[in-house]
């Protein structure tokens, strides 16, 4: 339903390193307004040294703003209140930098929607991002998504109605069944890939574990009399499958583009073992039936982690038995709760949580496709959900804005100089650790600032008795402390690279870490001995823009990735042959500031998801970006 209330945005640059936002709100209802405040959203937000012409600030928190018009101002009927605003946080890059919400507070304390745009360009044409991919070339008509690392095909023929698997084992049968399900969920106007019984115009397939191949491998070989599969173990058995789903789905999907293979074999096995996506479910609440479709997604590009942000300042989404208020307050944003609108919420109650039996239910769902689930919670900083729920984990004695995290939120890290908050957090990872069966729990440890609990008496305390200086090594304390937590409940610590920093913490165990920032940090955490899986902002946060053009939506703080770079990123490019083995894998990363629709959400991941399952299934000499583009426009989205 459309507003009454509209507010627009322009950018005026006045030098590639300054400029201004001018917003202008308009009255589209029939009544005059007046004594009203506006609050809009965005991650464009005031500095503290911000100019604001011919309005009042009143308060920012976050991407949280509030003004006022200039005193006795009366907005009539179809009349607009404009204002301007220098010295803001960055320059904005696209469209989307702008306000995503905002709402009018009128004199009786009443709340109103107030609707928003992209925001515009002064002075200059924008333009889209044209054609992001290729309709690409197939030197092979076989509908196959990661492609596999050894093909060989040299007949074609009519797809088969089906693939029969009379002689299965039960164990086989029921793989069988499950991958049927996935397909059906994924494509519904498409027949079953899989018969348990012999139907006509069916070909046979047949069944066979093979001890030689490896964990995740299989092995197909196609003929007139039928197909067989031998598979490594129970997760190779489900990969083989989904490849014939695939192959079996193409030519029914687009018989021009797609052939069923009648002569010719598949040998493969995944590149890597980590093949993850995260997913932030924080900043953006996703329903419980979306998340189950997303790892759905994954098992049909043979992803095999999905790594669940699930808290992070803009709101905590997982049940705690221990802690209602987590999901009680933390999981809330709006005028009346204790966080305000952020990032595209407005007045109205927002968020969500996902019960510890919706977490057991897309676990087993997970499992029976190949995909763990894998949870977050990032402490010690993006606490700010948190601390709204329980205000008794700060330091009393610590000024209430002594530091502010690059994303704007005061005083937003669990403080390590309180002894309230390792027993928060030793009571959280205990229930954390016995819900998910995930050897791994991550604990981010990224974005800490600099500044962090340097006026907290707490902290100056614990500094004096364990010889502590500056924050990182605070930080590096606590996690080692967290980390001791965690390995009590026989799991495995993961964290951003930034774990790494202020002596980090013990790497022996299977401590995993996840170089975000830029390439070059994964060789030299790989260099400290740690463990990593290679996940750079500028190829594989999907969050970024995929194009330079203001029109095309998207975060640019780690530059522009267009699907090709995406694709054509390798993650071991620069890895000397000794440290190699360090990397256990490759990861998407789906940061959700940006994502406030459906359809953007698809926009922006699809297709550089699956440019980053085929980086973690397919040796790099076997990848093709043309053949993948090719491939790209069958597959699956949200």
């Amino acid at each position: 339903m459309t507003s009454q209330f509209r507010l627009d945005a322009i950018w005026r640059e006045t030098d590639p390193k300054n400029g201004s936002m001018i917003l202008t709100l308009t009255n589209l209802s029939d009544q005059p307004i007046s004594g009203f405040r506006l609050a809009y959203t965005s991650l464009l937000r005031v500095s503290k040294e911000h100019v604001a012409h011919n309005a009042t600030f009143i308060r920012r928190f976050a991407n949280f703003h509030e003004f006022d018009p200039l005193d006795g101002l009366v907005l009539g009927s179809g009349e607009s209140w404009t204002f301007e605003l220098e010295k803001l946080t960055h320059i904005p890059k696209h469209r989307n930098d702008g306000p995503k919400s905002a709402y009018l507070t009128l004199k009786d304390g009443t709340h109103v929607k107030v609707d928003t745009g992209d925001m515009a360009l002064e002075g200059r044409v924008s333009k889209t991002g044209g054609v992001l991919v290729p309709e690409g070339k197939l030197d092979l008509p076989i509908a196959l998504s990661p492609w596999p690392n050894q093909i060989s095909v040299s007949q074609f023929s009519d797809a088969p109605v089906a693939f029969s698997l009379a002689s299965a084992t039960r164990e086989e049968k029921a793989a069988a069944a499950r991958v049927n399900g996935l397909s059906d969920r994924l494509f519904t106007d498409l027949p079953n890939p899989f018969s348990l019984i012999e139907v006509p115009g069916g070909l046979t397939l047949s069944l066979s574990h093979d001890g030689n191949l490896a964990e995740e491998g299989y092995s197909v070989s196609f003929a007139a009399a039928g197909v067989s599969l031998a598979y490594g173990a129970a997760k190779g058995l489900i990969n083989g499958l989904i490849s014939l789903a695939q192959i079996i789905n193409g030519p029914k999907s687009d018989p021009t583009k797609f052939q069923f293979p009648a002569v010719g074999t598949i040998n493969d096995a995944p590149r890597f073992g980590w093949r993850g996506s995260h997913l932030d479910v924080s900043r953006q609440f996703y329903p419980f039936e979306d998340v189950k479709r997303f790892v759905d997604i994954l098992a049909w590009n043979k992803m095999n982690i999905l790594h669940w942000h699930l808290s992070d300042d803009e709101g905590w989404r997982v049940e705690i038995k221990a802690y209602p208020e987590l999901t009680n307050a933390g999981a809330k944003r709006g005028a009346n709760e204790a966080m305000p609108a952020q990032l595209g919420s407005g007045f109205e109650t927002y968020g969500g949580f996902y019960t510890q039996e919706q977490i057991k239910e897309l676990i087993a769902h997970g499992e029976a496709i190949n995909v763990e689930i894998v949870p977050e919670l990032d402490i010690p900083g993006h606490c700010t959900a948190v601390l709204a729920a329980y205000p008794d984990l700060r330091d009393p004695d610590e000024p209430e804005e002594s530091y502010r995290s690059i994303q704007g939120y005061p005083n937003n890290a669990l403080n390590p100089g309180l002894p309230a908050t390792y027993k928060f957090i030793e009571t959280v990872v205990e229930e954390i650790a016995d819900l998910f069966p995930s050897k791994f729990i991550h604990v981010g440890g990224d974005e800490v600032d600099e500044n962090s609990w340097m006026e907290s008496p707490a902290v100056e305390k614990l500094m004096n008795e364990e010889r502590l200086n500056g924050t990182m090594q605070v930080q590096a304390h606590f996690l080692g402390k967290v980390q001791k937590m965690i390995k009590k409940k026989g799991k495995i610590v993961g964290g951003w690279d930034e774990v790494s920093h202020g002596g980090g913490i013990e790497k022996e165990g299977g401590t995993l870490l996840f170089a975000w920032q830029k390439a070059e940090v994964g060789i030299t955490l790989a260099e400290e001995g740690y463990d990593v899986v290679m996940t750079p902002g500028q190829a594989y946060y999907l969050d970024m823009a995929q194009s330079e053009e203001w029109q095309e939506p998207g975060a640019s703080w780690a530059g522009t990735a267009s699907p090709q770079t995406t694709y054509e990123f390798e993650a071991a490019g620069d890895f000397s042959d000794e440290l190699k083995p360090r990397i256990k894998g490759v990861q998407a990363c789906i940061w959700s500031e940006h994502l406030i629709s459906r359809e953007l959400f698809n926009h922006m991941v699809f297709p550089r998801l699956s440019a980053i399952a085929e980086a973690a299934w397919t040796e790099p000499e076997n990848k093709n970006w043309l053949r993948f583009a090719a491939q790209s426009h069958h597959l699956p989205r949200l």
